[in-house]
């Protein structure tokens, strides 16, 4: 088995990027690259009838939104079906497969017949060792030998060792009778051929485990290092399913959280390091081990999760921070921001991004930059116009014309405003924050005059007087 850890993600293109197998993907990314190892990519697109270019596309754009890049090209399935033939017909000529000519009605009414008796219904083909010069001119499918005897043992490292008997095991069909290889044959030739060492998956396929170790066996194979990962529940317990809400990785994109505190929130949902809930994708690479995934089902927490993306917005570059949200709005088809509203917004992130949870909640913080004059107040912060403030405005915007603009300047300004007219500068916040954003709840009015600048700040301030003044004489 090669030195270097090798881990794929193989998803089937059926539909979108599910978000159980977003994590699946993550925890075989983080093997990888926690190793110096490489991440492969194979799309299972066997399924004909199922697969579409559409769904491809999706779980493509799914891992690129979380940052999970892979080695070498995307493999297809499909495309390899020659060769998968090719290890069926050497197994065949090596007297560890056969061929079956047992019809589809056959077997169907082996197994009716078996169920109606209360006996197994697994099938033992009468052809596993039938003298070939018996075998009819007729179509046919290839099955392996499965051993007849004994056990097979799964060692696996999440777990532990699955043990399983033999005599549980069928003669696994390799090719069908119009010659197409099988699922279970193709996954094991293209690990084998890919190098993969570790198959990390969901222990939805851990009894196909022992039919896959058949194949490397009989084929003399390296087996890898199997660790089967449990499935992801909702908060009531179940199976994750549309009921519980978003399922695709491209619908939490579009709901605005941010791709590192995804990456984040994924690897800790089923595996831990000690208490740590919050930590960089750096941490995560270092730290990333199978024996810290733990066997019991995950139960998805929204609240947790939207914990987490607050703090990596928070703990973000700006300019990171600010390319994701234009990512952001060309995923949910809102128009781009302007290179001016871009600059700006930039210039006031760091007064955005600290109790932010998703990119919607920031955009609506950031509204006083993204708005045009003149701003339309919602109802909340024209509740904060009334004829008292808007006197308020009209007094203290000659007072800042020729104010220092810094915090200092601004708050020595405004503070002596204050407290000439004996009043608390929280009645004077309102109107503030009514007139620069048009709402109730924004950053702190100092930072949004500073990153307004003079001019926008003083355009605004008269513009609520003028504003209100003819909606109230209208």
């Amino acid at each position: 088995m090669s030195a270097q850890v090798v881990t794929r993600f193989a998803p089937s293109p059926t539909g979108f990027l599910h978000i159980g197998g977003a994590r699946t993907a993550l925890f075989n990314w983080l093997y990888a690259r926690g190793r110096g190892g490489k991440f492969l990519l194979r799309i299972e697109d066997t399924d004909r009838a199922r697969s579409t270019p559409e769904a491809t596309a999706a779980i493509l754009q799914g891992l690129a939104w979380l940052g999970l890049d892979h080695d070498g090209d995307v493999v297809s399935q499909f495309e390899g079906a020659a060769r998968h033939a090719e290890v069926a017909h050497q197994l065949l000529a090596q007297g560890k497969a056969y061929k079956c000519f047992a019809t589809q009605d056959e077997i169907a009414a082996f197994r009716e017949q078996a169920r109606a008796e209360g006996r197994s219904t697994l099938y033992r083909s009468p052809w596993r060792d039938a003298d070939p010069a018996t075998h009819p001119d007729a179509p046919h499918a290839i099955r392996i030998k499965a051993p007849l005897t004994g056990e097979t043992v799964i060692r696996d490292q999440v777990q532990g060792d699955v043990t399983i008997r033999n005599d549980q095991l069928d003669d696994m069909i390799l090719l069908r009778s119009d010659g197409t290889p099988v699922y279970m044959l193709a996954v094991v030739v293209d690990d084998h051929d890919m190098g993969v060492t570790h198959v990390i998956r969901g222990d939805d396929h851990l009894n196909n485990a022992a039919r896959q170790m058949m194949i490397y066996q009989a084929m003399g194979w390296d087996v890898p290092v199997w660790a089967h990962i449990p499935l992801i529940h909702g908060p009531d317990g179940k199976k994750l399913s549309k009921r519980h809400g978003a399922l695709g990785a491209g619908e939490y994109q579009k709901m605005g959280y941010p791709a590192a505190g995804m990456r984040n929130y994924l690897a800790r949902l089923g595996w831990s390091h000690g208490d740590d809930e919050y930590f960089t994708d750096a941490q995560a690479r270092a730290w990333f081990d199978l024996d810290g995934i733990g066997k019991s089902p995950a139960r998805f927490d929204t609240r947790k999760l939207e914990n987490l993306c607050g703090q990596h917005i928070a703990a973000a570059d700006d300019a990171a921070l600010l390319q994701e949200l234009q990512e952001f709005l060309v995923a949910t088809g809102l128009p781009p921001l302007s290179d001016e509203k871009s600059t700006l917004l930039g210039t006031a992130m760091y007064c955005l991004k600290e109790r932010a949870k998703t990119f919607p909640e920031l955009i609506e913080k950031a509204h006083f930059v993204l708005a045009d004059r003149p701003l339309e107040p919602d109802a909340k912060a024209a509740k904060n116009l009334d004829s008292v403030s808007r006197g308020i405005l009209t007094e203290l915007t000659p007072q800042l014309q020729n104010a220092s603009w810094t915090r200092d300047g601004l708050e020595a300004v405004t503070s002596a405003f204050a407290e000439a007219r004996e009043i608390k500068f929280g009645k004077m916040a309102g109107p503030l924050r009514a007139a620069l954003a048009g709402r109730a709840v924004t950053p702190s009015v100092f930072d949004m005059m500073l990153v307004l600048g003079r001019e926008e700040t003083l355009a605004r301030l008269m513009d609520a007087a003028r504003y209100e003044a003819a909606a109230q004489d209208g």
